[in-house]
């Protein structure tokens, strides 16, 4: 049988999540957030601490590293946009960051 897709999340559902992650915003059918670190290496730091704690969830953000910035972008691919699994791993990601 195989796993079943996460529930997709309604735009009110998003509307409601986004007002607890006032650092994210919604791009079609994913959420993002750009961090500013200190330096290029805290930088990789904070990569590294999300790429533990997305890899103990088993969902896994897309990243994009751009010297001393780093951007996260969320989305169920499996069930075709934003379901609770993006909305759980950005709070992790927001408690990461700090």
């Amino acid at each position: 049988m195989g796993t079943p897709k996460p529930a997709l999340l309604s735009d009110p559902e998003i509307t409601i999540a986004l007002a607890t992650l006032p650092e994210w915003s919604r791009e079609g059918d994913a959420i993002t957030r750009t961090v500013k670190a200190p330096t290029f290496l805290d930088g990789i730091e904070i990569v590294r601490k999300v790429a533990t704690a997305a890899e103990a969830a088993d969902h896994h953000p897309d990243i994009d590293i751009r010297w001393r910035t780093v951007r996260f972008t969320l989305s169920t691919h499996s069930a075709g946009g934003l379901t609770a699994n993006d909305t759980t791993l950005a709070h992790t990601i927001d408690e990461i960051i700090g």
